[in-house]
């Protein structure tokens, strides 16, 4: 179930994917432990990667639409944006460590408004940046307001031949120190409201773009950089209005999506050292994964490993079949981003139980996923902003469910087109999905699949009957909890939907509802505590207390998948 750099062969995809693939594999492992641990260390920046990338084509391959190669042709191989096969190289980057992922990353966030817009002269410009070997960065954050595109002090004065200067900052801004292409969004200083957003196009080489420092302590670069009359032609200008403001939030959804991938790939490199450690260690005349507690928490963390990896799987596949009619992804880009994020940081610390002092050592990759895993579900923003998105889907998923054509594994070697013609940012209360109790239904078998969907089945019982009153709606803190009880149905939805279009195996499956029926138990309880929730709501969270279906010989079996991770891996020195 998990990436093996010693076994890797992504025999899925065509044949230049698989040979870029294996090469960014081969460049790291032949590079070796140390190499990635010193510059870790020393944060220096990761030009020999990005030499690298440069020299393979890696980024051109990936990141350029089929529509802004002119050497297409309808060629199997052309270059393309092709989530799946991005979603992979986002998990074989997290697997070496974030920072790699970070600068493909943000050049992904950086060409978004590229791609969606009719210019063609910067969409061209753009693609021959990224043959060249050149990184982007996207310029929407601010030190003041964040990620409040409404509030943004990039002002943009008309120069009286068509075109503006621009002055302002921007802050939290990846690759800002060599970006070939910023895509930078700034407001009119003549025309008031939405219809003065612009999206326009900036080269971090041009003398009248200050970069000022990095402003984190790591070896990636996330600068804070200030444009000063800036020169903005007209033929610099992307968006404008309104298709601004939407270019960004759709940016998003496309570039935020990785967080999952990354999340999964650190999880799965600490897990090869954390299970090698503990396999082979010895502590009072016992071997430490003989110990109750230490196989639980093993386990735990490899069910909740391989969960994440069966949603983003499966939301890559909604991904690729989006259209105008078909707008589900928007449900489970936010699940991505916050859900599958945070399970990653649970992955580490129950790991970090059984390792304890060893996750404090230099010489390892444990003590760098520890740091890094935080930051995946805090670059969007934080996980309640994702929460408080997940909510609006919540009424029609759970109550009004709508006949879709079946969505397939989605590995074909085409465009993901759409993604780029998203259009308005809005409407998503009325987006409807497919039945959720379809799949439940399929693996009513599987004990705990049963016992969550008593659960489940509850959560719509609570709203239909005790749904939030006027003032509780107003009351994020309450809602929040309610939407972490939602989100682990959807959460298990598409868990199940991938595991039977892979075969995953009955009692993984068992094992990874185990916990789901304890984490919905926890959030049941929270609700219960929080001092808006009424008399009749706090009654039904205590009755919606479940507790898991034991099955010592299920957990055994499981058990036994975790220990051969012991040796499985580990990287060269």
């Amino acid at each position: 179930m998990l990436f093996n750099p010693r076994t890797y062969d992504p025999a899925q995809f065509d044949d230049t994917t698989r040979r870029l693939l294996r090469a960014t594999v081969d460049w790291f492992e032949s590079r070796g432990k140390k190499a990635l641990i010193d510059t870790y260390i020393d944060r220096a920046w990761y030009g020999d990667f990005l030499e690298f990338a440069a020299k393979e084509g890696l980024f051109a391959e990936f990141l350029t639409p089929s529509s802004a190669d002119p050497g297409a042709s309808g060629r199997v191989a052309a270059k393309r944006w092709d989530t799946a096969r991005i979603a992979e190289l986002n998990e074989i980057l997290g697997f070496y460590g974030l920072g790699y992922w970070y600068t493909w990353q943000v050049t992904i966030l950086g060409l978004g408004p590229v791609w969606q817009s009719e210019n063609e002269a910067v969409r061209a410009r753009a693609a021959k940046l990224l043959t060249e070997g050149h990184v982007m960065a996207f310029g929407l954050s601010e030190r003041t307001h964040g990620a409040d595109i409404y509030s943004t002090d990039m002002i943009l004065t008309p120069d009286g031949e068509g075109g503006f200067t621009a002055t302002g900052s921007k802050y939290y801004i990846g690759n800002g120190n060599v970006a070939g292409l910023v895509s930078v969004f700034g407001r009119r200083s003549d025309v008031e409201g939405p219809e003065g957003y612009v999206f326009f196009a900036a080269d971090s080489r041009h003398e009248a773009y200050h970069l000022v420092k990095n402003v984190v302590n790591a070896q990636m670069y996330v600068s804070e950089f200030r444009l000063e009359d800036y020169p903005v032609r007209a033929e610099d200008v992307l968006h404008t209005g309104k298709a601004a403001f939407d270019a960004a939030l759709n940016t998003v959804n496309v570039g935020k999506f990785n967080l999952c991938t990354a999340s999964i790939g650190i999880c799965e490199h600490a897990m090869y050292e954390a299970v090698t450690h503990a396999h082979n260690r010895v502590l009072y005349g016992r071997k430490v994964t003989e110990f109750p507690h230490v196989r639980r928490e093993l386990t735990d963390a490899y069910a909740r490993l391989v969960a994440m990896k069966l949603f983003s799987d499966r939301a890559v596949d909604y991904f690729r079949s989006a259209s105008p009619e078909d707008r589900r992804y928007l449900l489970f880009n936010p699940m991505t981003k916050m859900k599958v994020t945070t399970e990653g940081e649970k992955v580490i610390d129950l790991m970090w139980d059984v390792i304890a002092a060893k996750g404090f050592e230099a010489d390892t990759y444990f003590d760098k996923a520890a740091r890094d895993i935080r930051g995946l579900p805090k670059l969007e923003g934080t996980v309640h902003v994702n929460l408080a998105l997940i909510l609006k889907f919540m009424a029609n998923y759970l109550f009004n469910p709508a006949d879709y054509p079946a969505v397939p594994t989605r590995l074909d070697a085409t465009d993901d087109t759409f993604l780029f013609h998203q259009g308005p940012a809005r409407g998503l209360g009325a987006i409807r999905f497919h039945d959720w109790r379809t799949a439940y239904d399929a693996h009513a078998h599987v004990p705990n699949v049963a016992r969550f969907r008593e659960q489940a089945d509850g959560l719509c019982t609570l709203l239909a009957t005790h749904a939030p009153d006027a003032a509780q709606q107003q009351d994020l803190d309450f809602l929040l909890e309610i939407g972490q009880l939602f989100a682990l149905v959807v959460y298990g939805h598409l868990v199940l939907e991938q595991a039977e279009l892979t075969g995953v195996d009955a009692d993984l499956l068992d094992g990874i509802f185990d916990f789901l029926v304890r984490d919905f138990s926890a959030h049941a309880t929270e609700l219960h505590g929080k001092s808006s929730t009424s008399e009749a709501q706090a009654a039904w969270a205590l009755a919606h207390l479940r507790r898991p279906v034991a099955d010592a010989e299920r957990a055994e079996r499981i058990w036994q998948q975790v220990a051969a991770l012991s040796g499985a891996y580990e990287m060269q020195p």
